[in-house]
């Protein structure tokens, strides 16, 4: 694959939810270091699958911060060249036994049958990947806001909610809130 090319198409321009939305029912369980090895095993499976593209993989959510409590989902993004280019990445996903549950601009997500891991795919240069790893590192090595996090996530997960998307929804403040300390923490 060639750096820096721009996508050859245009990208999707609706959100495409397969399946539409699904109730949440998955509470938050203490930190298990045995998602570091789902990670690890996954990362792995998509590398495979993907070979022998440059991709960038990283381990991101909640999962991915020690002593975080958090739903039981993995949740890993992978960067490729051109997200337009389906071609050279979902098929080989799927054929890795992911399951396509969003198509959206500039994203799709892929998950387990188990839904216990979810793949979050995105062009390389993507802000939003810099945004998820922001978040990560800066839970990571400051308690109270990992606190702080947590504290809104065990309140949230206390309501009833129809879709998994609108609890996401929900902790946007609390995020923004962090990540701009995550910022000003790297003088940025």
């Amino acid at each position: 694959m060639t750096k820096n090319r721009r996508p050859r198409r245009p990208d999707v321009t609706t959100v495409e939810i397969v399946g539409g939305p699904e109730r949440i029912e998955v509470p938050l369980h203490d930190h298990d270091d045995r998602w570091a090895a789902t990670y690890r095993d996954h990362e792995r499976r998509i590398r495979d699958a993907l070979a022998p593209a440059d991709v960038d993989i990283e381990h991101i959510g909640s999962t991915s911060v020690p002593g975080l409590a958090a739903k039981p989902i993995v949740d890993i993004v992978v960067a490729v060249e051109d997200i337009t280019a389906e071609e050279d990445y979902l098929d080989a996903l799927l054929d890795a036994g992911y399951r396509l549950r969003v198509r959206e601009p500039g994203h799709r997500l892929v998950r387990t049958p188990e839904r216990d891991v979810h793949v979050h795919v995105y062009e390389r240069g993507d802000t939003a990947v810099d945004e998820y790893l922001l978040l990560r590192d800066h839970l990571r090595t400051h308690p109270d806001d990992r606190a702080l996090y947590e504290s809104t996530k065990r309140a949230l997960l206390g309501r009833q909610w129809d879709d998994m998307n609108d609890y996401a929804a929900a902790k946007t403040d609390v995020i923004v809130e962090i990540k701009a300390r995550a910022r000003a923490a790297r003088g940025q």
